[in-house]
């Protein structure tokens, strides 16, 4: 008889690498980064590693590659960088990295995005895909942002991602 599909499943803990891209945020004002690991750390996962780089591709990619070439990093979170202004070049680096895409992460977060800032959330280019067969979440920097991503897109399903790419 094979297990019962529906039955509850053990939570699936992560552990997570956390980027923030910023010219100007450090440790002690950047709330994104903060609120990110908090709400990450109340839901049972651990923050592995913790960064805040410029708005620099190379810099931006030299991070991320060693992070998915870690054994115990599982995820990656970042913020910042994925507007549209002449320094917003996160979007170019992680896409550059990205294996397969989650096209539906970033037609939700700015379906979600709208309905808190309007049109708006037209210029948002986050984005979120296996990346070295970790699932990589790029989201915009402000703190409401990254909190929406987390709290309605990432949390629910981080467990499930995972759950499909260790089979």
């Amino acid at each position: 008889m094979s297990a019962n599909p529906h039955a509850p499943q053990e939570p699936v803990r992560a552990s997570v690498a956390l980027l923030t891209v910023s010219d100007t945020r450090s440790e002690q004002d950047d709330r994104s980064g903060q609120s990110a690991r908090a709400r990450l750390e109340a839901a049972g996962h651990s923050v592995v590693d913790y960064r805040i780089v410029p708005d620099d591709p190379g810099r931006i990619v030299e991070c991320l590659d060693g992070w998915l070439r870690r054994e115990d990093c599982e995820a990656v979170v970042i913020s910042g960088g994925t507007g549209i202004s002449k320094r917003d070049r996160t979007y170019e680096a992680v896409t550059a990295l990205i294996d397969q895409r989650l096209d539906g992460f970033g037609e939700l977060f700015r379906l979600l995005s709208y309905e808190e800032i309007g049109s708006r959330a037209l210029a948002s280019r986050a984005v979120a895909g296996i990346a070295a067969g970790k699932p990589l979440f790029s989201l915009p920097g402000s703190t409401a942002a990254v909190e929406l991503a987390l709290d309605k897109l990432i949390l629910p399903e981080l467990g499930h991602l995972l759950g499909e790419l260790r089979r």
